[in-house]
C-alpha cells in the first residue's frame, strides 16, 4: 500500500494520521513477510526519522493492532512480531509455515479450515470470526541440505 491508501485505512478507522503511524506502516510494508519485531521497526524507522523513540513505536504498534490496522503474530520463538493487516478487519489472515530447522517463515493464503468453521457453527452455534494458522516443520531448502528425501525421516 501506498502513503495515500495508509492515510485512508487509518481515517477509516477514526485514527489520526501522524507522521508515527504512516511511518510505521510504511515501515512494515517496506519489508514485505518479514514479520517485524518492534525493535527491528525502531531501527528501520530511525533511519528516516532519528528523533523517535522506542516508546513511541510500541505505542503505535499497539494502537495499529487494536484497530486491526496490523497484525501482532508470535512464531513461538520469545519475540512478538506485526504484520500489515487485512484491508477489511472481518477478514481471515494468511498463514505460516514456520521451519523448525532454520527458523524460516512461509507466508501462504487459503481458506482451509472453512469446513470446520462450518462444523462449528452446525453443531455448537460457534461463529468463527478469524483464526489463526501455524505449521512447524522442515523448509525444502533445510531438508535438502540434511540429505532427507521424503517426509517419513522426518516423524
Amino acid at each position: 500500500m501506498e502513503q495515500e491508501r495508509f492515510k485512508e485505512v487509518l481515517r477509516e478507522r477514526g485514527l489520526k494520521v501522524t507522521n508515527q503511524r504512516l511511518l510505521v506502516l510504511e515501515t512494515i510494508a517496506g519489508h514485505p513477510g518479514e514479520h517485524l519485531t518492534a525493535e527491528e521497526i525502531y531501527e528501520l524507522a530511525k533511519e528516516q526519522y532519528p528523533e523517535i523513540g522506542l516508546a513511541t513505536i510500541y505505542r503505535t504498534v499497539q494502537v495499529l493492532v487494536e484497530l486491526n490496522v496490523i497484525d501482532k503474530v508470535s512464531f513461538d520463538d520469545g519475540f512478538v512480531r506485526y504484520e500489515l493487516g487485512s484491508a477489511k478487519a472481518d477478514s481471515h489472515h494468511h498463514h505460516h509455515a514456520i521451519c523448525q530447522e532454520c527458523g524460516r517463515v512461509l507466508a501462504f493464503e487459503g481458506d482451509l479450515l472453512e469446513t470446520l468453521e462450518q462444523a462449528l457453527y452446525d453443531t455448537m452455534g460457534f461463529v468463527v470470526t478469524d483464526h489463526e494458522v501455524k505449521l512447524t516443520g522442515y523448509c525444502k531448502d533445510c531438508i535438502k541440505r540434511k540429505g532427507q528425501e521424503n517426509m517419513e525421516e522426518f516423524n
